[in-house]
Order: structure tokens, then C-alpha cells, then sequence
């Protein structure tokens, strides 16, 4: 049977794109969009021969966290991975208003630990649960400053999924962190390096190279290790 990956965030960009490798590497995929409108992964899901499904889910909402959980209840899941993150723009931190703070930390990290705290005990005993983040979450390679909030709510993200394992430490599943590159999306801008075909392959590659291995690790793209 093939396994199957939930992916949380799935309608473009890097999660359609993780979503479509996943099932070019014999996966069953599970994943979410925002709201009712037709996305690339209603497309794909047509192409697919069933082998893709859409679920609908604000995470930021906990409530619809709730149902999503109470909908794939006796489903077994081998991956859980979570890939949300919105920026709003490159503001000093003083200059950031409280409400659009609020809304990054929120989305960034706060509602992805929902989703994990919520969901975890759809994923398999030996399954693995992955989280996007990255290397603007990274404390020590912060030489340059810039994109305040949004490194800010990575590396809330990281230290939360610290805490998550602390909180686990016996828990034998997979956790990671995955840094996807800097990669020419909507968020990361027309002057990243990378293309979405140049990073998802990798991060495909590393979720599956780190399958049972119990506890977390922050990786890039290319399996190279982030430091904290």
C-alpha cells in the first residue's frame, strides 16, 4: 500500500508543488486549502486517479482544526507536514503595527503547532511530522537583520517545535524542520536563487532519507543541517 502524506497548505506554490512530488514518490496525498475556490490541487487531484483528496482548512481557525481532525479520524497518516507562512513586507520592527504582528506570529507559528499538537495522533507510530520553516529562522545566521517579524515568527516556530519535543521526548516518529531555500514564490520575491523545481525534489528527499529517525532535526533542502 502506499503511504500517505497530509500536507497542510497545499493550493500553490511550494505545497502544490511538495504535494505533486510526493506523488511522483508512490505517496497518497491528503491536502488542504483556504477556502472554496478552485486551486492547482483541485487540478491535480483530477489528474491523479484518486489518488490525491482536498480538504478544506483555515488553520488559523482551531475550530476547523478540530473538524479536520474529527473528518480523518481512523486514517493513518506516515506524514504530517505543515507549510504556511505569509510576510507583509520588510517593516523595522518598531514601525510594525500589533495587529500585523499578531497576524504573522499567528499564522507562522502559533497555528502551525495547533495543527501538529491536534493532529499527531493520526500519524503513525515510526510516520514523521514536518513543519516549513526557515534559514531566516536561523538566530546565529542573522548577520544582516531585515524581514523582522517574519524571522521573528520563524524562530518562534523552531523554538516551539522544541518545546514539542521536550514536551515528546519518548515519541519514536520523525520530527524536522525543513528550510526549502530561498525560492522565487510570491513570498520569497523574483530575485531568489532557487526555482520550486530546484528545492521541492530535495525536500522530498530529505523527509524520506530521515524516515525513522526519532526526534528533530532543522534541514535544508539539501539535507545540510541549519544551525539554531
Amino acid at each position: 500500500m502506499n503511504r500517505t502524506a497530509l500536507v497542510v497548505g497545499a493550493s500553490r506554490a511550494l505545497g502544490l508543488a511538495l504535494a505533486a512530488e510526493l506523488l511522483k514518490h508512490d505517496w497518497d496525498v491528503i491536502g488542504t486549502v483556504r477556502g472554496e475556490q478552485r486551486t492547482g490541487l483541485h487540478e491535480l487531484a483530477e489528474s491523479a486517479s484518486g489518488r490525491v483528496t482536498v480538504e478544506q482548512l483555515e488553520m488559523t481557525a482551531p475550530a476547523q482544526v478540530t473538524a479536520l481532525r474529527e473528518r480523518l479520524a481512523g486514517r493513518t497518516l506516515d506524514l504530517l507536514f505543515v507549510n504556511a507562512a505569509i510576510t507583509r513586507g520588510d517593516i523595522p520592527i518598531a514601525d510594525v503595527p500589533t495587529e500585523m504582528f499578531t497576524e504573522v506570529m499567528v499564522t507562522n507559528a502559533l497555528a502551525p503547532m495547533r495543527v501538529v499538537e491536534s493532529l499527531r495522533s493520526l500519524v503513525a507510530p515510526d510516520g514523521t511530522i514536518g513543519v516549513m520553516s526557515s534559514r531566516q529562522g536561523s538566530i546565529s545566521l542573522n548577520e544582516n537583520g531585515g524581514q523582522d517579524v517574519y524571522r521573528a515568527s520563524k524562530s518562534a516556530l523552531n523554538q516551539l517545535m522544541r518545546c514539542y519535543a521536550a514536551r515528546y521526548a519518548d515519541d519514536t516518529r520523525t520530527l524536522l524542520l525543513i528550510n526549502p531555500g530561498w525560492v522565487r514564490t510570491e513570498l520569497g520575491g523574483p530575485a531568489a536563487p532557487l526555482s520550486i523545481e530546484d528545492s521541492i525534489p530535495g525536500v522530498v528527499r530529505t523527509i524520506e532519507d530521515h524516515s525513522g529517525q526519532p526526534g528533530l532535526r532543522f534541514l535544508d533542502y539539501e539535507g545540510r543541517v541549519v544551525p539554531w
